[in-house]
């Protein structure tokens, strides 16, 4: 997509459509603010998919609010430090990203990961629905949403299916994650 501003007109150019539009329709300062939101979540997604933490961790703001079903709730360092140890151990896994988005102050995006879970040595495909909040042109809030029990079926096989829907199993999960997580962050350190 290239943009470019005449005077009175932005004009818009992709693959699909040209557009003219009056510069008055946009203020110059929320049209550049989706932009670099945009270009933040592409950033991310493509630093992940090349194994490169530093350059996903750089996407997040220093107060950034990580959650997701198999971690829960994750602030700062520690949200940084997950990414950080889940690429430190799969080394393995590929990730895939589409319909990235973003407007205003916030953004969405759909994302994949295939792996092989090392505990099960079980094939995993997680299918995830991301959500953004950004601050100074950073990530301050990043949610994760996937079906933990579509994910415990296929990482834990039987045990996963039969208890993975359960707020026992999810409740363990969570336990187990930021226990992993804490041993990691102490090691960092």
């Amino acid at each position: 997509m290239r943009f470019e501003n005449f005077h009175q007109n932005i004009i818009c150019i992709n693959s699909f459509t040209e557009r003219t539009f009056q510069a008055s329709y946009f203020s110059s300062i929320n049209f550049k603010i989706i932009m670099d939101n945009e270009t933040v979540i592409k950033k991310f997604y493509e630093s992940f998919a090349q194994h490169d933490v530093e350059g996903m961790i750089g996407c997040y703001h220093n107060n950034v609010v990580f959650f997701d079903p198999a971690f829960g709730e994750l602030t700062g360092a520690d949200a940084k430090n997950m990414w950080r140890m889940l690429l430190s151990r799969g080394s393995n896994i590929k990730i895939t990203f589409s319909n990235v988005h973003a407007e205003g102050n916030s953004g969405s995006a759909d994302w994949q990961a295939e792996y092989v879970y090392s505990q099960t040595g079980r094939n995993v495909i997680n299918k995830i629905s991301a959500r953004f909040e950004f601050d100074d042109g950073k990530i301050i809030k990043h949610t994760d949403n996937f079906d933990l029990w579509k994910w415990t079926r296929q990482a834990l096989g039987f045990k996963g299916y039969l208890l993975g829907w359960s707020p026992f199993m999810k409740m363990k999960i969570r336990k187990q994650t930021n226990h992993l997580l804490k041993i990691f962050s102490r090691r960092m350190r």
